[in-house]
């Protein structure tokens, strides 16, 4: 059914956004911030990697050539006569290796599925590859490393499963697919990211939870960069900056071709008709109470016949947490969408 919680005025042709009802937390697991933020401490930290040693210890490095002299890193998980490839996008400042994608993967890999985690540039281990710094624009990259890993490791469907910012390439991915020749079965976009302008907002809004959280992760990836790339890179203002917004107009300006920030947020948004040309099977898991992509926003994805939409009452930012130390909601949501369409 159409969700009667997103109110903003839309055109009078519009996404179908269907309620789901079964996810439900215990009421201590249940709020936006738990979600979002437990998901990634102790003790769910040492089950997510207790379980996924067999996944890591199946796994080998491949770095791949995704055109133009680009490489990414990423980790294979062959599994015997499977006839299904999931390639994995993390998240802003994860990895291959985040709790979020080491629990699917493996949860998805118990279930017959090869695994491919994908490293963005400059996540991961990976600073020393390219001497050009990330930015969320640089699709074309991410269209080529699928590409090479469906010439080089699939052996049947392959499917692409991502996080926020990963969820956001994923969807771009797929919506290029038929130009890039890219045979895709299905995308699965967890929390993707919309408009990062609101996104960017809500990141360095009142009270600075999350604020921090990336500054200071934004500022260990830069100085493994300036360490690495010492003779192209000296981030020493950029390391006494306080806020997202103020960092990503300096990046923005110094080391992109966009004029200004505004053009450089607007060049990954997926929102308006971004999405026009996506023909591949895709559906977006959403909360409502994400407290970092505005539910609103999903109002304003174009209405493709081959997108679906689901949402949650509940669920933070990539959280959807029934438990603490077990496989997650989303998890298993992934791993039902995969069958269904197989």
């Amino acid at each position: 059914m159409q969700a009667q919680l997103l109110t903003e005025a839309q055109p009078a042709q519009r996404v179908n956004i269907e309620e789901r009802r079964d996810f439900r937390p215990p009421r201590w697991l249940a709020g936006a911030d738990a979600q979002t933020i437990l998901a990634a401490q102790v003790p769910r930290s040492i089950a997510v990697r207790l379980r996924a040693r067999a996944l890591v210890a199946a796994s080998t490095d491949h770095v791949l050539d995704c055109g133009n002299g680009v490489r990414l890193l990423g980790h294979y998980a062959p599994r015997a006569n499977s006839r299904s490839l999931v390639v994995m996008h993390h998240g802003w400042e994860g990895s291959a290796d985040a709790l979020y994608v080491l629990s699917m993967a493996q949860y998805l890999w118990q279930r017959g599925h090869a695994i491919f985690r994908l490293n963005l540039r400059d996540h991961g281990p990976t600073h020393h590859l390219n001497p050009e710094i990330f930015h969320s624009c640089r699709i074309e990259e991410v269209v080529g490393a699928v590409a090479a890993i469906q010439q080089h490791f699939a052996r049947g469907s392959v499917s692409l499963v991502g996080f926020s910012l990963g969820g956001n390439f994923a969807l771009r991915v797929a919506a290029r697919a038929a130009a890039a020749r890219l045979t895709l079965a299905q995308v699965l976009a967890v929390c993707p990211v919309l408009d990062p302008v609101h996104t960017l907002a809500l990141l360095d809004g009142p009270g600075g939870l999350y604020r921090q959280y990336f500054v200071r992760k934004w500022r260990g990836s830069l100085t493994r960069k300036q360490t690495t790339w010492p003779e192209l890179y000296d981030f020493a203002d950029l390391a006494r900056m306080r806020d997202l917004t103020s960092m990503t107009a300096l990046m923005v300006h110094r080391y992109s071709e966009f004029p200004d920030l505004m053009s450089y947020l607007r060049g990954y948004a997926i929102t308006e008709s971004r999405l026009e040309s996506l023909t591949t099977p895709a559906r977006i898991l959403a909360a409502l109470d994400d407290p970092l992509i505005p539910a609103s926003d999903l109002n304003r994805l174009w209405p493709a016949p081959a997108l679906r939409i689901e949402v949650t009452a509940r669920g933070g930012h990539c959280g959807f947490l029934d438990s603490l130390l077990g496989p997650s909601w989303a998890d298993r949501w992934v791993a039902t969408a995969l069958e269904t369409v197989l």
